[in-house]
């Protein structure tokens, strides 16, 4: 991906640990590999938060329409990322087709258009001149053509395989800046650690955090070719298509996976609120927990840290795993 680490010198000797296969595990390992470091990754097989079937690229978020800082660079980074693994033989399903978002009146349009960048390509369009026209009674569709979505777990898999590491099958305990210790007993030791373990791993440690769970519906097929979005999403995947997501109430702790019942009569209404389901059928769902509160790089006396991505870690993960891993390198390359 261009010159991310040009300034970084690779060193074959560097070994580092990255807890965690998730979206935010595989991007660091992917990116230290890129680097010259031996990474070992633990893998627990419990990175639900990463395997939603289909992921928006989508860098204006939320009914109010806020949009990250480092939103553009991040979405740029991200297809760019998925040509190169695509280019290096990895399938990803995944289309940069653009993302609509119906807005209900022009109150609502007013408060985006507050929010949005100038640089951030988009346009307004007529209901009726949308690529795919939402259900009646929308006031306005924004157009963002640089957005799509991707398959998580595709994702999640090609940049662990593209990053040659290996791969330690089990669950971290507990760890430090330099070792882990894996339920059952054994240690691994390295030069560096990085926790990218999200909801599930700081669970099973015992820290304190906030949860926010998330629930979508597969579809047999798709009902719209461009994502539409607002208070839920209706998008193309790899299989057919899906409805999602609502998230809970945050909650202190984290509990496992399951279909929250209350929300599926929530999720169809607002699908149908999007358009016409078209008699699509509802094959299955996808529950993740992920873990609020964004923390990236060095933990004093601790490992170094990549977690609370929340929903924007197909957006701005991998832009933020980059550069850790070039902080990281650069790091142990001075000390």
């Amino acid at each position: 991906i261009g010159d991310w680490s040009s300034d970084v010198c690779s060193s074959d000797l560097l070994n580092v640990i990255v807890i965690g296969a998730g979206i935010a595990g595989a991007l660091v390992a992917y990116f230290l590999g890129r680097a010259g470091a031996q990474v070992t990754v633990v893998d627990a097989g419990a990175h639900r938060a990463s395997d939603v079937p289909s992921a928006l690229i989508n860098p204006v978020r939320g009914q109010s329409g806020g949009v990250d800082a480092r939103a553009l660079d991040g979405m740029r980074f991200t297809w760019t990322l998925l040509r190169d693994l695509e280019a290096a033989g990895h399938a990803v399903p995944h289309a940069q087709s653009g993302v609509l978002r119906p807005i209900p009146d022009d109150r609502a349009r007013a408060r985006l258009e507050r929010n949005l960048p100038a640089a951030l390509p988009h346009a307004w369009l007529r209901p009726a001149d949308a690529p795919e026209p939402p259900a009646p009674g929308w006031g306005h569709v924004l157009h963002l053509p640089d957005g799509g979505w991707v398959d998580g777990p595709a994702f999640t898999r090609a940049l662990v395989q593209a990053s040659g590491a290996q791969v330690v099958t089990g669950r971290a305990q507990d760890w430090t800046a330099r070792t882990v210790t894996l339920a059952g007993g054994d240690t691994l030791s390295g030069d560096a650690v990085v926790f990218c373990g999200g909801s599930v791993g700081v669970t099973w440690r015992g820290e304190v955090a906030t949860h926010r769970r998330g629930t979508l519906l597969t579809l047999d097929r798709a009902v719209t070719r461009v994502p539409l979005s607002f208070g839920a999403y209706l998008a193309p995947d790899a299989r057919g298509g899906v409805l999602g997501a609502t998230f809970e109430t945050p909650s202190a702790t984290w509990t496992p996976d399951g279909l929250p019942l209350a929300s599926l009569g929530w999720l169809l209404g607002k699908g149908a609120a999007l358009t016409d389901l078209r008699g699509a059928r509802v094959t299955g769902h996808w529950t993740g927990t992920r873990l609020s509160g964004l923390n990236v790089g060095p933990q004093e006396g601790g490992p170094w840290r990549l977690t609370g991505l929340s929903s924007k870690g197909f957006l701005l993960g991998p832009l933020l795993a980059a550069e850790l891993a070039s902080e990281l390198m650069s790091a142990a390359q001075s000390g």
